[in-house]
């Protein structure tokens, strides 16, 4: 009898570690499909996100809604498609955009844009006027206008090229926009339906002029290799959730098989 037990509780402890494993690669898996953490590289989306700043984003929003005007998001970048860049969402397909100086028209109403630094807005490209979006792309900006390379410099974004929304700054602690990214979607609430054009300027593609801010995965030796950076999203928070629903389920079992002994010796009695 105590060996069928010891070999009971044996089996349940192997099952239960199995079980916690499996459950942590799915973990992983869906983490690491869901989530990927990025570290910025340039200051063109100043003062809103900083230069060597780590975030989250996430790769699968889009799947579910497209990008909105005010949205940040990381994508491959049309000139060089190597490279991600993190810019703001301004435009959608069929809108029309005009920049004159320093203010952005969206659809012929002038946009308000509180989160841009008064010092950083110039416009050192040519102006735009009536410039039409075409389907499945995005009309995108860097927050630090003096110092983006952006759609004004290179075109549009295709649809395609979309990696994810910027989600969480998490990498310094403690600065100014530590924490969730805010959107500012409710800047543009008041943009009208697209008017009808004549003559429409289409987005232009061309080289890069301003240096763009760049976007990369957290660095590492290779790139088939897991860096530091990605632990806490990849690994760590997989293990901990991991091994936190294993001693949830010990525990219950354990629970389970002291009320149905308690059962047994009271219908003994």
């Amino acid at each position: 009898m105590d060996v069928e037990l010891d070999f009971e509780k044996r089996f349940r402890l192997v099952r239960e570690i199995i079980e916690t494993i499996v459950l942590t690669v799915l973990m992983f898996l869906v983490i690491r499909l869901a989530v990927q953490n990025f570290n910025i590289d340039g200051q063109s989306m100043e003062p809103n996100f900083h230069n060597q700043q780590f975030i989250f984003v996430d790769k699968w929003s889009y799947l579910f809604h497209p990008p909105r005007r005010g949205d940040v998001i990381v994508f491959a970048a049309p000139p060089e498609p190597d490279q991600d860049y993190i810019k703001r969402v301004v435009g959608l397909p069929g809108d029309v955009i005009t920049i004159q100086d320093t203010t952005v028209f969206v659809n012929g109403k002038a946009l308000s844009e509180t989160y841009i630094d008064p010092h950083r807005q110039g416009n050192p490209y040519a102006p735009i006027v009536n410039m039409v979006i075409p389907q499945s792309d995005y009309f995108v900006l860097g927050d630090n206008r003096m110092g983006s390379s952006d759609s004004r410099a290179w075109g549009c974004v295709p649809k395609q090229n979309l990696v994810g929304q910027a989600a969480f700054v998490f990498w310094p602690l403690g600065q100014d926009n530590w924490g969730l990214v805010k959107n500012e979607n409710g800047i543009f609430d008041q943009v009208p339906q697209p008017p009808q054009v004549t003559n429409p300027t289409m987005c232009p593609v061309k080289p890069a002029p301003v240096p763009a801010t760049q976007i990369s995965p957290a660095p590492g030796a290779h790139p088939s290799l897991l860096s530091q950076a990605e632990l806490p999203v990849t690994f760590l928070l997989p293990t901990l959730l991991g091994g936190w629903w294993y001693w949830q389920q010990r525990a219950q079992r354990r629970c389970n098989a002291k009320e149905a002994l308690e059962q047994d010796q009271e219908e003994e009695v």
